[in-house]
């Protein structure tokens, strides 16, 4: 797999067409002293922040908990959403973020939010290595690349995850390489099948050409899409957004435990539904070193002019109707708080300009305001954007800057 860096682009203007609009892609061989020990810093915080996103009680919040459906719920401490460079403290005062101990106590009260609209993340340390059975007949050979479908045990229930693994056939035996989790659009019929090329949209193989590419690649099928059947009403998650982290989450353990993959070089794709739960399950798995969501996201406001009705179905997030009566301007988190989640660790968004589900405009104003982050990490270079002059789409040109992104972090530091 090729780790060469690509080009540094130019900035673009912020109305320029397909132009592109972002910090140079560039990641020196030489890094600061100070730059290591941001990031050292953030990531030794890594294990604090896990154990608050698993137990509420680790943050107060201001407005006490509420009670959904006879479940405790807890509300984040900030309010306004659209900003990121402040926390608030225990007496309820707003302080400046201004270093990573700052940010940590800001991070852990993002996590809250977005946990009162999907739910709080199981505990899944008592359920051991990922079990999985390979379906019978289903390898087959592709150029550079087998392929075959296995059967994931979500947890101890009885449940199980269709996915595509692929691996590729120029990998080195005995030596550990990069891996990635793709995660597809909603299609009812395709699902799956689309992103490793088998029905569907050329523009959205992904899994199939990162493969190619030399990583190992799983692609997990979306409860209730695809051959995945699967009834929201009957399990124990509150949001099938829960149900799919959690699927995704039980993904990246097995990409973890195979021999061939190195756990410490793991990134997340996906291109809308995909796009967006690549960002949730990367907010709350740090094991990801790099994102990147296609046609997935813009702030909520912006999100079909502020409609969330297709976001209180099952599949998504019911408490944001429940607790949020679909408003905005309710809702305890927004994008700008998620991409700055991820810092000081890679994202790259293709945002094209004429997709209508995700308006430019707050993917331009969540960028800004979650570049504030990664330059406390001293890592703007991390955040990226493209904005192609096409619809809804992943077109060729910005796949490969996203693929050799994805490289180009997975090989730093």
């Amino acid at each position: 797999m090729s780790s060469s860096l690509p080009p540094a682009p130019t900035m673009a203007a912020p109305g320029s067409a397909g132009r592109l609009a972002s910090l140079p892609l560039r990641f020196p061989s030489a890094v600061s002293l100070r730059s290591l020990r941001r990031v050292a810093g953030a990531l030794a915080l890594s294990a604090a922040l896990q154990a608050v996103a698993a137990d509420r009680t680790a943050v107060t919040p201001a407005a006490g908990a509420a009670t959904v459906e006879n479940r405790i719920v807890a509300e984040p401490r900030a309010r306004d959403h659209r900003r990121v460079d402040y926390y608030i403290d225990d007496a309820g005062k707003e302080q400046p973020v201004r270093t990573a101990s700052d940010w940590a106590k800001r991070r852990a009260d993002i996590v809250v939010g977005l946990c009162a609209t999907m739910g709080e993340v199981p505990d899944r340390r008592s359920l051991g290595p990922v079990r999985y059975t390979l379906v019978e007949g289903s390898r087959a050979e592709g150029p550079g690349f087998t392929r075959e479908k296995i059967m994931v045990d979500a947890d101890d229930g009885g449940d199980r995850i269709p996915a595509w693994l692929l691996r590729p056939t120029s990998a080195t035996p005995g030596k550990r390489g990069p891996a990635v989790i793709a995660l597809h659009q909603t299609h009812f019929r395709f699902g799956k099948d689309e992103i490793i090329g088998l029905a569907g949209s050329p523009n959205l193989a992904y899994a199939r050409e990162l493969v190619q590419r030399g990583f190992v690649v799983i692609a997990p099928e979306f409860p209730s899409l695809g051959e995945y059947k699967y009834d929201f009403s009957k399990d124990r998650y509150p949001s099938g957004t829960l149900k799919g982290v959690w699927n995704h989450l039980r993904c990246v353990d097995l990409l973890t435990e195979l021999p061939e993959v190195d756990p410490n070089r793991i990134a997340a794709i996906g291109h809308s539904l995909g796009g967006h739960n690549a960002i949730w399950l990367s907010v709350v798995d740090e094991r990801i070193r790099a994102v990147v969501s296609s046609c997935g996201w813009t702030a909520i406001p912006f999100y079909k002019n502020g409609d969330l009705t297709g976001w209180e179905g099952e599949r998504y997030f019911p408490w944001i109707l429940a607790r949020y009566g679909n408003d905005p301007a309710r809702v305890p988190w927004d994008f700008p708080e998620m991409l700055a989640a991820l810092a000081p660790r890679g994202f790259f968004s293709n945002s094209p300009l004429g997709d209508t589900n995700f308006a430019v405009e707050g993917v331009r104003r969540s960028i800004a305001e979650a570049s504030k982050i990664y330059a406390l990490f001293g890592a703007t270079e991390r955040i990226q954007v493209r904005y192609p002059d096409c619809g809804h789409d992943f077109p060729p040109e910005v796949r490969e800057e996203a693929y050799r992104f994805i490289e180009a972090t997975l090989a730093s530091p």
